[in-house]
């Protein structure tokens, strides 16, 4: 079977459906959500007050919520502490036959929601498509190179920022540097790459922990959707 070889030991992978419902003349949004702030506990998602995900942990990525287009209020709290506890209150717009990321970034004192479109087209023949996400609080802009060398395939790319890729189907591995720099501070496992597939790799955790509990730098691995 053809996979991609994950970073962590253990995929969490949460799938639920909003308690909405969607007629057959309108092509619902299909939204994910995801637990990126590495000093926060785990959280319960809630839409329009409605919980749709409890105790989701750092690092989760959900599976795909449909909704209606539309705006909903998304609000964000520790386990058990209810809406009314909420760190992450906002409306989020979601639009028909889209697909999005709504992830919460930054440190718990400052979290806040992102939310990122996927790019849902098929890759060209014989290529992957990746996209890059940057969700490190204490870290520059970084590069992500060839591992071993100086060619970068995103370069400059900041706090709470993403950026897609195509690059040929194959066997890959990583480095991750402060941008302009050579300084590698985070090497990627082996992965691979299949043609016609999209990916997402986050950069997550602290490039300089505070505590023993707080998690270090590392890159997930995801695979967003696959085209045969």
């Amino acid at each position: 079977m053809r996979r991609i070889l994950m970073m962590i030991g253990v995929l969490v992978t949460l799938v639920a459906l909003l308690p909405l419902a969607v007629t057959a003349q309108e092509d619902p949004a299909l939204v994910r959500v995801m637990h990126a702030s590495p000093d926060a506990p785990p959280v319960d998602v809630f839409v329009d007050g409605t919980p749709i995900l409890e105790g989701v942990p750092f690092f989760a990525l959900s599976g795909a919520l449909a909704a209606p287009p539309g705006t909903y209020r998304i609000q964000v709290a520790p386990t058990g502490a209810g809406p009314d506890g909420s760190v992450i209150d906002a409306p989020v717009t979601v639009e028909g036959g889209k697909a999005y990321v709504i992830a919460a970034v930054d440190t718990v004192e400052s979290i806040e929601p992102l939310v990122l479109e996927d790019n849902t087209g098929i890759p060209p023949a014989g290529q992957a498509r990746v996209r890059v996400f940057h969700a490190v609080p204490d870290a520059p802009a970084v590069d992500v190179k060839l591992a071993g060398t100086d060619i970068a395939v995103v370069g400059n790319l900041p706090f709470k920022a993403a950026s897609y890729v195509d690059v040929d189907a194959g066997s890959y591995t990583f480095d991750i540097t402060p941008a302009g720099s050579n300084e590698v501070v985070f090497t990627t496992p082996p992965l691979r790459l299949e043609s016609g597939w999209n990916y997402s790799l986050i950069a997550t955790g602290f490039l300089t922990p505070e505590s023993e509990e707080d998690p270090g730098f590392w890159v997930q691995a995801r695979i967003d959707q696959i085209t045969q």
